[in-house]
This record gives C-alpha cells, sequence and structure tokens, in this order.
C-alpha cells in the first residue's frame, strides 16, 4: 500500500500583533520514500522579542536537515542531532544577549514505514484520534500553577542541553494526529478537539486544522493559534526499524508444550532447536491451518542482538514476498491470519507438506541424477532472484532447502543472511555450516595461503554457489568434497575433490564439470553468477564445459617445496652420517 497522507494546517495571530507560532510539513523527495514524512509545530517564546525567529529557524532547519541523516539512523537518533544543533545555536546567541531573546517551544511528528516518532520540548501538544478516541501523547513542560502556566521549565535555546521527550508507536490506516499550540489547546477541551479532529465524512485535515484555530479565537483564545491535523489514509511496508522496535518491546515466549495456545495458534510439535532459535509446528483451531511458529530460545530473551538479528530475517522475509524470489521462500505472515495480535516477538511462517533434503539424506535416500538436477535447476533460480536484490543467503545447505510435495524447492532460513542493513555483529559473524563455506572465508586464497598470512573475504554471491555445489556434490555422492569440518575446526582445502562419478558411476562426465567447477577451490575458476550455473545445467551434454583443470601441488600447499627440501636434507644428512660411521676410511 502507498504511503497516503492527508496534512492540513491554519495559525493566525488572534488578539496579537504578530504570529510567533511556526508549524511545517515536508514529504520525501522521489527515491527517499523510506526516511517518511515530517510535521513540527513550534511557539516562540515572545518576551525576548525574538520568539518568531527562533520558532521558525528551529521548525525549518529541522524538517529540512532530517532528510539529510542517513537512512540507516534510527529516527529518533536523527532528531536528536538536529534538535541537539539548533538548540545548541540559539543557546549560544542567547548567552550573549540578555535578556535572553530567542526561546521556542518544539513538537515534531514523523510518520515512517508503520510507526510513529514523536520529539517534544514545552507546551505546545500532540494528540493521537484513533478507533474515536482522544489520547494525549506529550506532557507539558510548564509549571503546574494557574498563574504560571505560561512559564516554561524547559524549552529549545534556554540550555546548553536540552532534554527532547521521545515517544514511539505502531501507525494504523485511519490514525488521526493534531499538533496544537497553547492558544488552542489553552481554550479548547478534549471533547471539542475530538470534534473538529474528526470529520470523517468530510475527510478534510485542512478543514479541521481551520476549524481548530477558529474555535479556539471563538472561546476567547488570547494568544496566536495554531493547529497540524495529520490524517494516514495509507501505509507504507514495515522499515527494519518498526520490526526492531517490535523486537525490542515484546517479550520471548516462554517454551512451549505440544497443546498450548500462543495468540489463538496451538503447538502441534516441536520442529527444532539449534539452542538460539526454536520452531514449532502450530494449527489455527478455526481454520485446521498448519503454520511454522519461530522464535528466540527463552534463554536468550536478554540477547539485543540475537532479537535484532531476528528482527532482520522478518523485515528481509517480508521484504522478499514482493519480487520474483518469492515462489521459492517461504510466506512470511506480517499479522496474524486469525486477527489477534501478537504478545510475544516471534515469525509465523506457512507450513509446506514434504521434507528437507537434510531429511532426505538422514533416511538414506538415494538422489538419482534427474532428482539432483532438478534441485540444482530451481536452486539456482532461486538464488539468481536472491542476489539480484543484493541479498546474500549465507547458509545454502540440505538442511535450508525444502522440497515441498508441491514439487517446489524452496530456500529455508534468511536468519544469517546479508541485505547490506543487517546489525554490525550479524555481519561479522563468521555463519554458515563449516563444511559448506568456502576457502575465502577461512583465509585460503587462489595461490593457497592459508588463515595465518590472508584475510578472511566477506561472503557474497559467489559464496552461496559454492555452497549450492557442495550440497549437489553430497547429493550425488553422499559425500562432502573436502570432507566434513567441525565447528571448532577452519575448512581443509589441500587437495581437489575425487570427481563425483568415481563415486557414483551414474553421474555423466559434463555434470561432473559442472560441479566441480561449483566447488574448485581457486575463486576464479568458479561460477560467477547464479545465471551462469543455471545455463551450465541448462546446456547439459549438448554443450559441456571444459574438465576443469587439477590445481598444481604449489598452489595446494605452498609449502611443499620446503618440505621437499627439507627430506632431501635430512636423507643426505643421514647418508653422511652412515659414511662416516660405517663406510671404511
Amino acid at each position: 500500500m502507498a504511503f497516503d497522507l492527508d496534512i492540513g494546517f491554519a495559525t493566525l495571530a488572534g488578539r496579537k500583533n504578530t504570529n510567533e507560532d511556526f508549524c511545517a510539513a515536508m514529504l520525501p523527495e522521489s527515491g527517499h520514500e523510506s526516511m517518511g514524512s515530517i510535521v513540527a509545530i513550534a511557539d516562540g517564546v515572545s518576551t525576548g522579542g525574538m520568539g518568531r525567529e527562533a520558532a521558525q529557524t528551529t521548525v525549518t532547519s529541522l524538517v529540512r536537515d532530517y532528510y539529510g541523516t542517513p537512512e540507516t539512523w534510527d529516527t529518533t537518533v536523527a532528531l536528536d542531532r538536529i534538535i541537539g544543533a539548533q538548540n545548541a545555536w540559539l543557546a549560544g546567541i542567547n548567552r550573549r544577549r540578555q535578556p535572553v531573546m530567542g526561546l521556542t517551544t518544539l513538537t515534531a511528528l514523523v510518520l515512517r514505514g508503520q510507526s510513529y516518532t514523536l520529539a517534544h520540548v514545552g507546551d505546545s501538544r500532540a494528540y493521537l484520534l484513533r478507533g474515536g478516541k482522544l489520547q494525549q501523547l506529550t506532557h507539558d513542560h510548564a509549571v503546574n500553577h494557574p498563574d504560571f502556566r505560561h512559564q516554561l521549565l524547559r524549552s529549545v535555546g534556554a540550555e546548553d542541553h536540552v532534554v527532547v521527550d521521545y515517544m514511539q508507536g505502531d501507525l494504523q490506516v485511519g490514525d488521526v494526529f493534531v499538533l496544537v499550540t497553547d492558544g488552542v489547546h489553552g481554550v479548547l477541551r478534549d471533547a471539542q478537539l475530538l470534534g473538529f479532529a474528526s470529520l470523517q465524512d468530510a475527510d478534510d485535515a485542512q478543514a479541521a486544522g481551520q476549524g481548530l484555530v477558529d474555535a479556539a479565537l471563538a472561546a476567547g483564545s488570547d494568544d496566536n493559534v495554531t493547529a497540524v491535523v495529520v490524517r494516514v489514509r495509507g501505509l507504507l511496508d514495515a522499515t527494519l526499524q518498526d520490526v526492531t522496535r517490535i523486537a525490542q518491546t515484546l517479550p520471548i515466549p516462554p517454551r512451549l508444550k505440544v497443546g498450548e495456545v500462543m495468540d489463538g495458534l496451538s503447538v502441534t510439535a516441536p520442529v527444532a532447536d539449534n539452542g538460539i532459535n526454536v520452531l514449532y509446528q502450530v494449527r489455527d483451531p478455526a481454520t485446521r491451518v498448519l503454520y511454522a511458529l519461530k522464535t528466540l530460545n527463552p534463554a536468550r530473551w536478554h540477547d539485543e542482538e540475537e532479537r535484532a538479528m531476528l528482527a532482520h530475517e522478518a523485515w528481509l522475509a517480508l521484504r522478499m514476498q514482493s519480487g520474483r524470489a518469492a515462489a521459492h521462500l517461504v510466506n512470511l505472515h506480517e499479522r496474524l491470519p486469525n486477527g489477534q495480535e501478537r504478545s510475544a516477538f516471534y515469525l509465523l511462517y506457512d507450513w509446506h507438506s514434504g521434507e528437507t533434503l537434510q531429511q532426505q539424506l538422514d533416511r538414506r535416500h538415494k538422489f538419482s541424477v534427474g532428482q539432483v538436477l532438478g534441485v540444482a535447476t530451481q536452486a539456482a533460480r532461486a538464488l539468481g532472484r536472491l542476489h539480484r536484490q543484493c541479498v546474500i543467503h549465507r547458509d545454502i545447505k540440505p538442511a535450508n532447502l525444502h522440497q515441498g510435495e508441491d514439487g517446489v524447492l524452496r530456500l529455508l532460513d534468511l536468519g544469517v543472511a546479508l541485505s547490506g542493513r543487517e546489525p554490525e555483529a550479524m555481519r561479522k559473524l563468521h555463519a554458515g555450516t563449516p563444511s559448506f563455506i568456502n576457502p575465502e572465508q577461512w583465509g585460503f586464497s587462489a595461490a593457497g595461503a592459508t588463515a595465518a598470512d590472508a584475510p578472511e573475504e566477506l561472503p557474497d554471491a559467489q559464496s552461496d554457489l559454492f555452497a549450492l555445489g557442495v550440497t549437489l556434490y553430497q547429493l550425488l555422492t553422499a559425500r562432502l568434497p573436502y570432507g566434513e569440518v567441525l565447528p571448532y575446526q577452519a575448512g581443509r582445502y589441500y587437495r581437489d575433490p575425487v570427481a563425483p562419478s568415481r563415486i557414483n558411476p551414474e553421474v555423466p562426465i559434463w555434470l561432473d564439470h559442472v560441479v566441480l567447477k561449483a566447488v574448485a577451490r581457486d575463486k576464479r575458476r568458479r561460477f560467477e553468477t547464479a545465471e551462469e550455473l543455471l545455463l551450465a545445467l541448462e546446456r547439459g551434454a549438448s554443450r559441456p564445459l571444459t574438465a576443469p583443470q587439477a590445481t598444481p601441488l604449489i598452489q595446494r600447499d605452498p609449502v611443499v617445496l620446503w618440505k621437499l627440501l627439507l627430506a632431501v636434507s635430512v636423507v643426505v644428512n643421514v647418508l653422511l652420517i652412515y659414511w662416516l660411521l660405517f663406510l671404511p676410511r
């Protein structure tokens, strides 16, 4: 759904000669829609005589500079940096002038993705109208006494450091936000605000804003009157910040048993537990439909990085559902199918009947060449679609390839996938299954360097293709090309893999060449893209690849020359000792 807002505002000097209120709204330029929209309102303090200037510069700098902040920043960070800089500038001016001249209140609202962020200083207010109920979101920073109610306890420019109140929440279609200065909320009660803000029939935010200021003047307001009304008519897709915020605020479910109910979903079976994530099969009793519920292990409830990683998986899965890669991924439900609200943080995927390739290997199923070709073709096509969206899976293996009864091969577990927006801790994580990790991630270079003298490379598209090659090798031979690597070990790449046809005679020579190219030790000899691998599989025997060359011994083991010299030296020395001790002189 497109982000659709109706914004209206009205501001009048009222019974005063000058209007020291100021408000502004700004929508994102094309290409920056993910930054959302920002609305701000300010009420300059008239005592010093430069209240309007303070209000205008504060609001203008905020709405303009906001779009200059990095998209990766949390909205509260972006707002705090800008407000802090503006406050420091005003405070510096006020230190040089007595009495203090430039002070202002500030209330700013950012609507981004499917959440809102509110920043507030002073006694201007923000309200949220939802479901016919009006909620005041801000707290006045003013003296709580009838005679001093206009005396501010906090304002922009008063001190070198300003403390800003922040509030974040979820955004829903139909929400109406109302921002007003004290000239309005000081004379109108909540019921009157509610009446003008709703205007459901007119559906006109401008009319609502104008109605509020007119009503305030009619009620006898002797101050400047300003009102901004924002009506939410359509939302963007959830941003990573939306999902992460929910992940950090909701609790982690306790360990569930068969028969227990979570948000109307009944647990039918535990599926997997790797110590970090737990997977359950659940059923909706009303529809009898099965789902897969994934959450953190209860022992990890305090780990914010693990929460952030699971939130990234949820965001990435939702993002992929709008592209062509969705055909080979499992659908994630952003909202519960039964309409209930989540009481805990978990992911709810569709449940597909069938088996993973690892389950088939465990029951000693022998894959035919035709079955392996089907797996290879679908997996290469799915990886190509992921890579075109700059997503690296990082954990391709038989356990993460699910063959559904509908004939579709699906990639499972985006938990360690790279998207460019993943948490830094996740990016640095040496993720994946050791036996399926390409040599470069262990520090092995094309020249045969080891981890001691070569830096480890970050995973890329070729890392996924290497892991797919290892998977195909295992399906054809029931072995791993470089042997099994345990989690506490590093990969061993000191020999070339044995051709699959030497282990399984049913493997054609042309498929030998494809698989050996996919798992080559030298990155330069492997497939560069999934499309290249897919083309080689589709051409098959009609246009086979050339046989891969064996890696020279000096590249497989760079110290082999020194080993040979050592061996020759030992033999020569042994012969010399024998000659000195036993041969006649």
